[in-house]
């Protein structure tokens, strides 16, 4: 039997990346998932891999900077599954800039989507969760939401806001049933660097990765993993705990751009 039998859970950007991999890899371990993510090309190509390996997947429109938009989704996923156990607040854009590279559009996105979309989906899980016995809610920080990070200001900022608002909500909930914990990736590959050049080729990925401790970028499927371990009974006895899977990044309690 899976680690996630019998839950249902919603993935915001499960369309790709870490998203996609964990979507893929709670439906492996049982659970129904559902997709929110503003492009729904990439959700229905989610959809389709999830069901030809077996799992359930559903997918729906969903822009986290709205607040209607993520009550509406998470009242759906509920029609659809008959509850909500599992909340991956995954969805989030990543600027590389420093502050005085960074304009009020920018930085107000950031925050519209890195964190205000974490607050409005995670209200409108819990209504439900308080009322049915329980849950789980995994938020997506970041190692520089953790120590920050160089030519970040905008990004760390809001990461760091997402620790803050990850351990605060723990303590609001932890005597209702609800474990609210988050997963703090540090460089990990993603399609999306190939697009914006951040790593265009295989030896640009590798003179990033020389410079972190285990000598090479992360894996979207080993993020994964450590967002089911938080998800699953496994991490029963954990809230309000921020679980960094960097290569060893921070482990010398200084993290920079590479």
């Amino acid at each position: 039997m899976g680690r996630l039998q019998g839950k249902s859970a919603l993935i915001t950007g499960g369309n790709s990346g870490i998203g996609q991999a964990t979507a893929r890899l709670f439906a492996q371990e049982g659970a129904q998932v559902l997709i929110a993510a503003r492009n729904q090309e990439k959700a229905a190509h989610t959809v389709a891999l999830i069901t030809d390996e077996g799992g359930t997947a559903w997918a729906l429109p969903c822009d986290v900077r709205q607040a209607d938009d993520c009550e509406r989704v998470v009242a759906e996923t509920i029609r659809a599954f008959g509850g909500l156990d599992i909340v991956f607040n995954n969805a989030g854009i990543v600027p590389y800039t420093g502050i005085l590279d960074t304009s009020d559009e920018t930085w107000l996105d950031t925050f519209a989507t890195n964190v205000h979309g974490t607050f409005y989906i995670t209200r409108a899980a819990v209504r439900h969760m308080l009322a049915h016995g329980g849950g789980v809610i995994v938020n997506n920080a970041s190692d520089w939401g953790i120590v920050g990070g160089q030519d970040a200001t905008c990004y760390a900022a809001t990461k760091g806001a997402v620790v803050q608002m990850t351990r605060s909500m723990a303590l609001d909930f932890a005597r209702q049933g609800i474990r609210v914990n988050a997963v703090c990736p540090g460089d990990t590959f993603v399609e999306r660097w190939r697009a914006n050049g951040h790593a265009a080729d295989e030896e640009a990925l590798r003179k990033m990765g020389a410079a972190l401790p285990l000598g090479r970028v992360g894996q979207v499927e080993e993020i994964a993993r450590a967002v089911l371990f938080l998800a699953s009974d496994e991490s029963s006895y954990m809230t309000g705990q921020m679980l960094i899977v960097d290569g060893g990044n921070t482990a010398g309690g200084v993290s920079t751009r590479y």
